[in-house]
């Protein structure tokens, strides 16, 4: 394929071009994504708990969503491997915007069979949210993949921040129309994917998977890319850091994807851990202090602000998972979600503050551990069968989510939020002798 960019006449490669462009429409993806998938948290405990009439199955829609995003990483990561990135992203968004169409719906018919299934389709859009992060790295070199991933990530904070805060105004524009109080951040999450489907499908071009693999081909035919410079051959960085563009700058790259690389299994496992810690923890907080006689504006800023964290931090994050190792990051992911899950636990009820703050660590601690264990898993696996391989292991992370969300509501109703609060906390150490195992190996 020959679906490079064209150069800058700026000293600015093609590759480091389109590395740009792809970063630029990627967030603006991401600000529209990040509204849809923070606004659908943060009612979506509540609306099932007032349409079963029970919190016991409150963590069940939080279930249902990331149940979703295991079968639609399948479906994007496979679209995503055949077609490229960008049919693979623009599915899953659309995915996501008809899930939300349909809990609306289930809310104005009251059907708790169709809240269900709408819930399902719903969570295509957390899939593909995660899956944008694997698009911003393909085109960069294995040292700055970190920062690549980190700049799609901070990208969904605008809209995260300003999801969960809207779930009030929303809430009553939606019962202006005739649709129940609660569902009306879905009305803001249907049109944010459907937009984020949209700008994909107009403007993520070139593809940055099939960009890659097509210089990847280049190179291990003795073919030089496109733009390459003699300082290429060493190894440096282009300017704009979106890796090497030369025939033996792309060589490099291509060796350190070997498919063998050690990375593949702790990266998996830090993720998968710190997405259950997070989602089991996240879903009953809303509850939690909808119980001590908080409303939706309480819960939307709390919200936020973990969403925020989740996010926010992602440059800084890239940054030290490149500088310092993305093991070192991976570690320090699972002290910070022990310390969240005991604050949270020790937090009275009714401190808005305190489980803020908490929450503000919850979102923090995931950061850590998936931007380092993106990178190690990108490391691993190459461009061959790259796509194909990160939806697989996105699959594992959102049946892990699945699980905290279902058994978070099991736990506090029998157990309470302290302890749900403080078992996550502890679970999140599991990391440390991961990483040391696999540190010992090598």
């Amino acid at each position: 394929m020959t679906s490079t960019a064209p150069d800058t006449g700026a000293g600015i490669s093609p590759r480091a071009a389109a590395q740009r462009r792809v970063l630029t429409v990627l967030v603006a993806s991401q600000v529209l994504s990040g509204a849809g998938l923070a606004a659908g948290i943060t009612v979506g405990a509540l609306l099932a708990q007032d349409m079963l009439g029970s919190a016991d199955l409150a963590g069940l829609p939080s279930a249902l969503f990331t149940a979703g995003s295991a079968l639609a990483a399948v479906g994007v990561g496979r679209l995503s491997q055949a077609r490229g990135r960008r049919p693979g992203l623009a599915a899953g968004y659309l995915a996501g915007a008809v899930g939300s169409a349909g809990v609306i719906a289930a809310a104005v018919a009251d059907s708790v069979a169709l809240l269900f299934v709408a819930l399902f389709v719903y969570g295509a859009g957390t899939a593909t949210n995660l899956q944008a992060r694997y698009a911003g790295a393909d085109l960069a070199s294995p040292d700055h993949r970190a920062r690549a991933v980190s700049r799609v990530l901070v990208a969904t904070t605008l809209g995260g921040v300003v999801g969960p805060n809207l779930a009030a105004p929303t809430g009553e524009f939606a019962e202006t129309i005739g649709v129940p109080h609660l569902a009306g951040p879905f009305l803001l999450a249907g049109a944010s994917y459907l937009l984020a489907a949209l700008v994909l499908a107009l403007w993520l071009r070139p593809d940055p998977l099939l960009l890659a693999r097509s210089l990847e081909e280049e190179a291990t035919k003795g073919v030089a890319a496109p733009g390459a410079e003699p300082a290429d051959r060493t190894g440096a960085e282009p300017t704009g850091g979106a890796g090497p563009s030369g025939a033996a700058g792309i060589r490099g790259a291509t060796a350190v994807d070997a498919p063998s690389g050690p990375g593949l299994m702790p990266g998996a496992l830090t993720m998968i851990l710190t997405q259950v810690v997070m989602v089991a923890i996240m879903t009953m907080t809303p509850v939690h202090i909808h119980d001590h006689g908080h409303g939706t504006a309480a819960s939307g800023l709390v919200i936020a602000l973990h969403v925020g964290a989740m996010y926010l931090p992602s440059p800084l994050t890239g940054w030290l998972v490149d500088r310092y190792g993305r093991m070192r990051v991976a570690a320090a992911s699972g002290l910070t979600l022990l310390a969240a899950g005991l604050l949270a636990a020790a937090a009275p009820g009714d401190s808005v503050a305190l489980l803020a703050l908490a929450l503000a660590l919850l979102g923090l601690g995931w950061n850590l551990g998936l931007v380092s264990g993106t990178a190690m898993i990108t490391d691993a696996v190459p461009l061959a069968t790259r796509a194909r391989t990160q939806g697989m292991v996105d699959v594992s992370i959102a049946i892990a989510g699945a699980t905290g969300g279902l058994a978070s509501g099991l736990v506090v109703s029998t157990a309470g939020y302290p302890v749900l609060a403080l078992t996550g906390g502890v679970l999140a150490l599991a990391i440390l002798p991961a990483i040391a195992a696999t540190a010992a190996r090598r």
